[in-house]
């Protein structure tokens, strides 16, 4: 799986954004995917995944749940979600429609 924006030196840990914060039953989580709109027009499901939980909260809001994973597992975390990438500190466009 591909990262995009990912810092100089890999963190030890990301905070992903979660659809309800919770594991379910068999402690998985929900994570947020956004379509992105790639190199030649395609659109394609990405993961987002901040380095600090204050980037996430910076960007998605003090009520946004998340989870954090150690960044080594992220991609086998993802397996069978969709996620076609991993998208690290994103700024979140403000308004956009």
């Amino acid at each position: 799986m591909a990262s995009s924006g990912m810092p100089e030196s890999e963190p030890e840990y990301l905070v992903l954004p979660t659809m309800n914060g919770s594991p379910l039953a068999d402690d998985t989580v929900e994570v947020t995917l956004v379509p992105v709109t790639g190199a030649g027009g395609r659109d394609q499901l990405v993961a987002l995944a901040f380095t600090s939980v204050s980037l996430l909260v910076e960007a998605m809001g003090e009520e946004q749940p998340w989870v954090v994973l150690p960044a080594g597992e992220v991609d086998e975390a993802l397996l069978g979600s969709g996620a076609e990438a991993v998208l690290v500190d994103p700024r979140l466009a403000v308004g956009a429609d």
